[in-house]
């Protein structure tokens, strides 16, 4: 039984909700485990196909918790480096999930809660949201979250963001990379309801190796050996079930079995 989080499943879609709404969503160490456990848990659920991460109430996420900034900054190194590593280990198995993801974002994703964004493969925010990188205004670097924003919005404007620690808008959220769609708030669901309906017409299988794929060529040199490791990709893919059956479905002109299945 989770107590800073809900999970909600509508046919083949499962809803993660962070749910502290009153402290906008602030994680603490359970949430950081009760989310690892549910990344775990529904990357391993073959009955699920999208996973979409939410905030309850007001904000998607604020950051840190501040008790458990408290408790913190009278840890050891070693505690340090344990509590760094439990977030961490969070965000890569989000990052990783082998199913596509979906941030739902309104409010507040600050800190953190842009790791969180950044780390999911669709992120769509309501206008009024605003983001902040604000980690150095109190001696602090956003290390865990880091790969995860560099890889979003890019190096030039990770340096901005993480040094200056303004606040900014959804608008130029959108315009650096870290989420792809504003809507205003009351079209937030519908937008996000349109992805999953996109994201479930995709084969398992291939959503998996797609995730797999993407992060391989984005940190490669298009050289003879990422030519000749994609040609033995799509050479294995072409000869899976999944890929069989998606190729003959395409031929006969109907859906594929995984759509009819659902």
């Amino acid at each position: 039984m989770y107590t800073t989080i809900e999970i909600e499943r509508e046919s083949n879609v499962a809803w993660i909700w962070l749910n502290r709404p009153e402290v906008r969503n602030a994680f603490n160490d359970v949430m950081i485990r009760e989310l690892t456990e549910s990344f775990v848990t529904l990357g391993e659920d073959s009955s699920v196909k999208v996973v979409v991460l939410a905030g309850r109430g007001t904000s998607f996420c604020a950051g840190a918790d501040l008790n458990w900034m408290k408790r913190m900054s009278s840890y050891t190194l070693e505690e340090n480096r344990q509590d760094a590593s439990n977030l961490a280990a969070m965000l890569e198995r989000l990052y990783r999930l082998p199913k596509p993801t979906i941030a739902r974002i309104n409010g507040h994703a600050f800190a953190g809660g842009m790791g969180l964004v950044a780390a999911c493969d669709v992120a769509v925010a309501s206008e009024e949201t605003k983001f902040c990188l604000s980690e150095v205004k109190i001696g602090l670097i956003p290390a865990t979250i880091g790969p995860y924003i560099v890889a979003a919005m890019g190096t030039r404007q990770a340096r901005r963001y993480m040094l200056s620690a303004e606040r900014f808008s959804a608008t130029d959220a959108q315009r650096t990379g870290l989420i792809h769609e504003v809507v205003d708030l009351h079209s937030l669901d519908e937008m996000v309801l349109n992805f999953v309906q996109l994201l479930k017409s995709g084969g398992t299988s291939a959503h998996k190796e797609t995730k797999s794929l993407v992060e391989l060529i984005g940190q490669s040199s298009i050289d003879e050996h990422l030519i000749s490791e994609t040609a033995d990709w799509i050479a294995r893919v072409r000869a899976s079930d999944e890929g069989r059956e998606g190729i003959k479905s395409f031929l006969e002109k109907r859906k594929p079995s995984w759509i009819s299945e659902d």
